[in-house]
């Protein structure tokens, strides 16, 4: 049993009522809340359940100088990689183009060359996108909010 069913069950009614331009606009809704909410995770450095992203590894003593100008993911979690995008039964928030194979990397924990004469390296697992409880129960708010509208503009 999934852990979703009670919250699907709960707001199947709701959603079938809508039409499939509707539904269409409140996937695409709740995409971009999904999204925000999600780059503003990404950006503390916590995965879905809310732990910290493991840190970095330490650069060798004999390396570039400076240091880590960026923190980890902070170009990834943009507009112009994270897209958001809303279907007539789906609100989907992924990596797109070339960028989806580092995010997947670091999603799973994957072995990768950080550039082509490098060896092989493992990196840990470090969660990009999941739901948590604060997400459901923003799209539980977005949904009675885009419901509650949809029924007072509806002709009786």
């Amino acid at each position: 049993m999934s852990e979703f069913k009670p919250f699907d069950d709960k707001l199947a009614g709701l959603i079938g009522a809508l039409s499939p331009a509707g539904r269409r606009k409140l996937a695409a809704e709740i995409a971009k809340e999904l999204r925000r909410s999600q780059q503003q995770r990404i950006k503390q450095q916590k995965a879905p359940d809310g732990t910290p992203y493991q840190a970095r590894k330490r650069q060798p003593l004999r390396a570039k100088n400076g240091r880590i100008k960026r923190a980890m993911f902070q170009k990834l979690r943009t507009s112009r990689y994270m897209k958001a995008s809303g279907r007539n039964d789906a609100a989907v928030v992924e990596f797109s183009g070339k960028v989806q194979r580092i995010a997947q990397i670091h999603q799973f924990g994957l072995k990768d060359r950080p550039n082509p004469h490098a060896q092989n390296m493992h990196y840990p697992e470090r969660q990009l996108l999941g739901i948590n409880t604060g997400d459901e129960s923003l799209i539980e708010i977005l949904l009675i909010r885009y419901v509650s509208n949809f029924q007072s503009v509806k002709p009786q």
